[in-house]
């Protein structure tokens, strides 16, 4: 079992991201604006953090930047998911730092896969 922070704005994604991660056996614990995020990521010291872009207090990129500076050997995976489907953004978000990014609307079987991926060490 690994601890998950899920930081998602949206109440009714967050609440799906909630339910299908603990339903995969996860440890779960979730902000909804990228400050509190951060401050999740220094208390609960989480696995992996499924970072949402778009988002209040600061933007997942700002997150994803802040993640790496503090946690420099990546022993914290982030996979940004996210609306922003350019391939710029894509870019963008794995310059920052994050190790996987999915496009919303998104399959619950394929984000449950690629979470297990990142937390085994193995490509999704």
């Amino acid at each position: 079992m690994a601890r998950i922070l899920i930081v998602e704005d949206e109440p009714d994604v967050l609440l799906l991201l909630e339910n299908r991660v603990r339903g995969a056996g996860h440890d779960v614990v979730s902000a909804t604006n990228g400050e509190e995020g951060l401050t999740l990521v220094a208390t609960e010291k989480p696995d992996l953090v499924v970072l949402d872009w778009m988002m209040p207090r600061r933007d997942g990129i700002d997150v994803c930047e802040e993640i790496r500076a503090s946690d420099p050997e990546h022993q914290i995976k982030v996979l940004m998911l996210t609306a922003r489907s350019q391939q710029s953004d894509v870019d963008r978000a794995m310059a920052a730092g994050a190790d996987d990014y999915i496009v919303k609307p998104f399959s619950s079987r394929d984000l449950i896969e690629r979470i297990q991926a990142l937390i085994e060490g193995r490509a999704a």
